[in-house]
């Protein structure tokens, strides 16, 4: 997208920037590539840098209360300094892997309700910095990722949205300060135990740390969260049941004993909003559902018809995050 705005520090005729990515799907762990193309002004311009970043927006808790924002996760430098002579313009070729614990936006081609993700273009001239528009990217899960989910549809659970949590997960190494949760209702049979399941993903390049948690009905008001995580390479992950393994988690939940492939936390809770890692509860935003039925994937793919795939995703236009991203840096310059 190209920058609507000037150059503030420049005036009017600054140099604009337009980002072109080659292909804007990509995998944790692979590579985004594409252009940097700058459209020169009318003089002589000595770019400090341009720097590319990954954004995506995250919830935050705080104490009973829960807010939302947007957040970069990782920056790149694509250019250092150099000079962009008077009406010649300059195109720069880059090339940078996403992280492996980037959260997945779509899966099959339906995109994942409640998520939103881009890369944005930084232009450092004169000591401003001007950071432009969001330029969206889709993030397909990998193929263990992927098969995980595909055993959720198998096993008969429904999608019923994904969020980034701010926070990390007790017991597994983690990069990044959030992780993604992908929630699913339960298949029919277990609909009056269970409310929801939410599954994250914790990914790196030999393995992955596969995290369930349950909103177990206990009691006639009552629920309590039971959690269960595995942490295996990727190929012992494809390998895998997972439909069966998903209804023998379930059986054992709602019936007593334990999960075949799955291992407690240790009986501590592993999701922990705790910046220094300690990994106290911090969830409390669980909805009581009963036995609703999500729409399934063929419901979030007749969504992405209706034009959530084209800039917004799960009713949020990806705009909105520029806009917060243009706030944050105007607090910080002011």
């Amino acid at each position: 997208m190209v920058f609507k705005k000037m150059m503030g520090a420049l005036g009017v005729g600054g140099p604009k920037v337009d980002t072109v990515l080659t292909d804007s799907r990509c995998r944790p762990g692979e590579p985004l590539a594409g252009e940097v193309r700058i459209t020169a002004a009318e003089y002589d311009v000595e770019i400090q840098r341009v720097t590319l970043s990954l954004g995506t927006r995250i919830e935050v808790e705080h104490g009973e209360e829960e807010s939302t924002g947007a957040v970069e996760f990782h920056r790149v430098d694509v250019a250092g300094a150099f000079r962009v002579p008077a009406k010649q313009d300059e195109v720069i070729a880059f090339e940078f892997p996403v992280p492996w614990e980037t959260p997945v936006t779509e899966v099959n081609g339906h995109p994942l309700h409640g998520m939103a993700m881009g890369v944005r273009t930084e232009l450092a001239v004169a000591k401003a910095v001007d950071k432009g528009d969001l330029d969206p990217v889709t993030v397909e899960p990998l193929p263990s990722q992927r098969r995980i989910i595909e055993g959720f549809d198998q096993a008969g659970f429904h999608f019923k949205s994904a969020d980034v949590e701010h926070g990390h997960i007790h017991g597994v190494a983690q990069s990044l300060p959030f992780y993604q949760e992908i929630e699913f209702y339960p298949p029919a049979p277990y609909a009056g135990r269970v409310s929801e399941v939410e599954l994250t993903f914790v990914a790196n390049p030999s393995g992955m740390a596969v995290v369930l948690e349950a909103d177990k009905r206990s009691g006639l008001f009552g629920s309590s969260d039971q959690i269960f995580r595995l942490e295996a390479g990727h190929d012992e992950l494809m390998a895998m049941d997972w439909a069966a393994e998903l209804t023998g988690w379930l059986d054992a939940l709602t019936g007593g004993g334990h999960a075949g492939g799955f291992h407690t936390a240790g009986g501590h809770d592993p999701y922990g909003h705790d910046p220094d890692g300690h990994g106290h509860k911090g969830h409390g935003h669980h909805d009581e559902h009963g036995h609703r039925r999500g729409p399934g994937w063929g419901g979030v793919a007749a969504g992405a018809a209706a034009g959530v795939a084209v800039g917004v995703v799960g009713g949020m236009v990806a705009g909105e995050i520029i806009e917060e991203f243009t706030e944050d840096d105007e607090d910080e310059d002011g």
